[in-house]
């Protein structure tokens, strides 16, 4: 808390976009729950309570769409945000991100605090974490594949069955909406962030791989968790409300973040 104080004291903000977070894939999530959900909670808290203190002019709180419950309905309805408990293996990071939403509805209620609260679906982009003990899905397979070609394998292990669906949104896309949210809107109810699609994670795979010029075998090891089996945000409401579509198209997207790896992947 003193560091937040700390922050605000010397930054003087007129406006906060909260956007930090401890993250990673399934594996993170399982093996560190109880730090993701304190560090998570702790830091949104914190961090827009002292805003508050501080007389800000408007507080952007990024939530995540594993707040979502595990079974929703497809795509994803902003109101259907409390019809159920979130995917298990990342539930209490999912939950912890949800709270933002929980303080900003009450600080604009009691206070009149004008904080809004965003829900990027997966993010992807050049820049991306590939430390894969940390990773999400999209760098954890890149790094997979140009590892198994710097050794000449023919073959690489991916978790799961493969069939788990996800979207997933390009990081200045992403930027591009968290900026015109900040602008233009100022209502309590959650918004979407997203792509307006579906891709299977075999399928994800494939391109990687195309887009890598990588021609070995996938082998899919079902001992490990799919994690929630489908996502695909109702990007609807963000439409509406202050104008935001998406830009890039996937394979563009995808293209330009292996690019940047395999530019980038002996210095990170």
């Amino acid at each position: 808390m003193e560091a937040v104080k700390k922050l605000f004291d010397d930054a003087k903000p007129d406006v906060v976009i909260h956007l930090a977070a401890r993250v990673g894939g399934i594996g993170a999530n399982m093996k560190n729950p109880g730090i993701f959900f304190y560090e998570n909670l702790m830091m949104g808290v914190q961090m827009m309570e002292q805003g508050r203190l501080s007389g800000i002019e408007k507080f952007v709180a990024i939530g995540t769409i594993c707040a979502y419950p595990k079974f929703t309905p497809v795509p994803f309805k902003e109101e259907n945000l409390w019809n159920g408990y979130p995917e298990e293996t990342n539930a209490p990071y999912g939950l912890a991100k949800k709270m933002l939403l929980v303080q900003s509805q009450a600080y604009r209620q009691q206070y009149g605090f004008d904080s809004i609260y965003l829900l990027p679906v997966n993010l992807y982009g050049p820049g991306d974490n590939f430390n894969p003990e940390f990773s999400h899905v999209i760098p954890a397979l890149i790094k997979k594949v140009f590892d198994a070609k710097d050794k000449d394998e023919k073959r690489i292990v991916v978790w799961g069955t493969g069939k788990a669906t996800r979207e997933f949104l390009y990081v200045e896309d992403a930027a591009e909406g968290i900026v015109l949210a900040t602008e233009k809107y100022d209502k309590s109810d959650p918004v979407n962030l997203g792509a307006g699609f579906e891709i299977t994670i075999e399928q994800l795979a494939n391109l990687i791989c195309e887009l890598s010029g990588f021609d070995g075998k996938i082998e899919w090891d079902t001992s490990k968790p799919d994690g929630q089996p489908k996502r695909c945000l109702d990007t609807s409401r963000a439409k509406k409300e202050f104008g935001f579509e998406a830009k890039t198209s996937f394979r563009e997207g995808l293209k330009r973040t292996i690019e940047w790896y395999a530019n980038n992947r002996f210095i990170l």
